[in-house]
């Protein structure tokens, strides 16, 4: 039974992507996430007869191979958004399709697809110069070189996020600093090999960023933090800064933080040198802030008999 009802979804995801294809030919926008039983067939029912196509989400559809993304673009050339995340099985030799056929490309999202290499985000680079958003969280074998396709062809790139890409180092950033200059948002979290001068490079040539994950960046200390502070894009620009787990930031970070005075959201959690007192007096200067710290309880909590629901004492919003 269980066969039969899979085989009965698939035929009916084929049959649904049969009739967008002939009867939607102005069709511009697909959202397909999680609708696992999408398969490489179904892509080129999509790709004959939507050919106005723009914007596309096959997220967690993981049937999906390099196949079925060469068969899209060569229907599709002018999608301008396609969301793969967790389309795990696709490879290199995808990107190179969608570098040959999709110029149009202005935001790209391979999130966890955790095959791709340098190899494949270089091809992109070369072929999809009006790039301004690109997910490559989770895609753990990257390297700088994939940090440098990006600085020598994207300078419109606004949007990066490369969450867990361990690999990448200070000079790869240093280079993607000094040529993309649009940069607004940028996930670094788990980027374990990043030092203050990763801040310094952005701070310098990044003057219109605005989010800032360095999750669980260890190497970052105040001094990076004071770079980016008195910053253009601290002055001006910065309304998210992500610092959980950074084991090296203290309360002077905070206080060179009282310079960024559009700040709107603070991470803090896990940062064991800052205090209470330091988030105090930060926020006696810029009042608007959110911080978001985690603070062990001194002593455990007592019951009180009839009392209401109580707050963790140990995550705290101030």
């Amino acid at each position: 039974m269980d066969a039969q009802k899979s085989l009965t979804v698939r035929l009916l995801f084929f049959s649904t992507c049969y009739s967008l294809s002939r009867f939607c030919s102005k069709l511009k926008h697909l959202d397909l996430t999680s609708c696992v039983s999408i398969t490489n067939s179904s892509l080129k029912g999509i790709s004959e007869g939507c050919r106005n196509l723009e914007y596309l989400n096959l997220s967690w559809c993981d049937q999906i191979t390099k196949d079925g993304i060469e068969a899209l673009v060569r229907g599709c050339r002018g999608l301008k958004a396609l969301l793969l995340r967790g389309c795990t099985q696709l490879e290199d030799e995808a990107l190179k399709h969608i570098q040959n056929y999709c110029h149009e490309l202005v935001s790209l999202n391979l999130q966890s697809c955790s095959r791709i290499t340098d190899e494949g985000v270089v091809q992109i680079c070369r072929g999809c110069h009006r790039l301004q958003a690109l997910c490559l969280s989770g895609c753990s074998n990257l390297t700088d070189a994939s940090l440098t396709a990006l600085g020598l062809n994207c300078p419109r790139l606004q949007i990066l996020e490369a969450a867990r890409c361990s690999h990448l180092t200070d000079a790869g950033f240093t280079l993607l600093a000094r040529n993309c200059h649009e940069l607004e948002k940028m996930d670094l979290e788990e980027c374990i090999l990043i030092t203050d001068s990763t801040l310094i490079q952005l701070s310098i040539h990044c003057p219109k960023l605005q989010a800032l994950s360095l999750s669980h960046c260890e190497l970052i200390t105040d001094d990076g933090i004071l770079h980016l502070s008195n910053s253009t894009c601290g002055h001006e620009r910065l309304r998210v800064l992500e610092l959980d787990n950074c084991l090296l930031i203290t309360d002077v970070a905070l206080e060179h933080l009282e310079n960024c005075r559009g700040l709107e959201r603070l991470e803090l959690y896990d940062c064991q040198q800052v205090t209470r007192a330091g988030i105090k007096r930060m926020r006696a200067q810029l009042p608007h802030v959110k911080v978001h710290a985690y603070f062990a309880p001194v002593t455990p909590p007592t019951a009180v008999a009839g009392s209401g629901q109580r707050l963790c004492r140990c995550c705290v919003i101030l």
